[in-house]
């Protein structure tokens, strides 16, 4: 199969203004062309991200097609959610190392799925031979002046989440053991972006990231960006009957540890003004301080001497 027949089996289903992964709301041109051809609702302003995933960095080299197809597209909507977006477009590259059609087809299948369920289109994008790396590029809207920031936070306000932070990196920690299936590692394969949330949180929350590399490091932005400190509690933190089961056959510090600094999780985490109802399933971990720095209480109430190190391409 070569390049152009490739795209023609995969990724050029309905070029122009069809419903579907491949078109969509706002499309003038999609697939097929030197670049795609796009309608932006009027009143909103753009947001875009992009993200590139490498086998054996970024997900396990035997992971299969159709979940690193999710994977792939589900951490740049992530991105979305952080910044209150709705999604609208997409752009795909692709690096592969064989035109393997079997392989390809399972990946579509995956990524498709994701993308229907957003309702966000794949108008492009590029395809070329090396190792496996895939590299997304999202765009989405939001009503011009009421994005999300990681800059509002401000001391008293009140630092929430709503899901149950470290349970994908306890689920590579049980896909390196050898486990396939399990509550744990679906979430770490298919991570499920908080869009919905995301657009309810516009005009509500002061300051709001995903977590990608870790809630401490991640909330580290915030708290650099907002020029505030913060005080989380471990004992407040969210923890499912899987990651408690998971954490009882580890060592004592590991749920703290995949909690505090494991990756992966794409879940929202925001700062809310005192006064303000939680959204549903959100719950209060911490607070907002004036003073600099983050201090993590443990679950005796004591700070925490030191803090994990969450994820970082270029630390040695």
């Amino acid at each position: 199969m070569d390049e152009f027949a490739l795209i023609r089996q995969f990724f050029r289903q309905g070029r122009q203004g069809h419903q579907g992964a491949s078109g969509g709301q706002g499309v003038v041109l999609g697939p097929g062309d030197d670049g795609a051809i796009l309608t932006p609702t009027p009143g909103c302003e753009l947001v875009m991200s992009l993200d590139t995933l490498i086998s054996g960095r970024h997900f396990p080299e035997d992971m299969p097609a159709e979940d690193i197809g999710w994977r792939s597209l589900a951490v740049n909507l992530s991105d979305l959610a952080a910044m209150g977006a709705t999604p609208r477009w997409c752009l795909l590259s692709l690096s592969l190392p064989v035109a393997d059609a079997e392989w390809l087809a399972a990946f579509c299948e995956g990524f498709q799925a994701l993308a229907r369920q957003a309702d966000i289109a794949l108008v492009g994008g590029d395809t070329v031979r090396g190792p496996l790396t895939i590299t997304v590029q999202v765009t989405g809207e939001v009503p011009a002046g009421r994005a999300l920031r990681r800059s509002g936070a401000r001391p008293g306000d009140r630092l929430c989440i709503a899901g149950v932070p470290g349970e994908a990196a306890a689920g590579l920690a049980a896909w390196q053991a050898g486990a396939r299936t399990g509550a744990l590692t679906s979430r770490f394969c298919r991570p499920a972006p908080q869009l919905a949330l995301g657009q309810k949180l516009r005009g509500i929350a002061s300051a709001c990231i995903d977590i990608s590399d870790g809630l401490a490091a991640d909330l580290g932005h915030i708290l650099e960006e907002s020029g505030v400190g913060a005080e989380l509690s471990l004992a407040q933190l969210p923890c499912s009957p899987a990651l408690a089961e998971w954490a009882a056959s580890q060592p004592e510090d590991a749920l703290a540890r995949v909690q505090l600094a494991g990756g992966d999780d794409y879940l929202l985490l925001f700062t809310l003004m005192p006064g303000l109802n939680l959204p549903r399933d959100a719950v209060q971990i911490g607070r907002i301080r004036s003073e600099p720095g983050l201090q993590v209480l443990g679950a005796d109430g004591e700070l925490l001497p030191a803090l994990p190190l969450g994820w970082d391409h270029f630390r040695t």
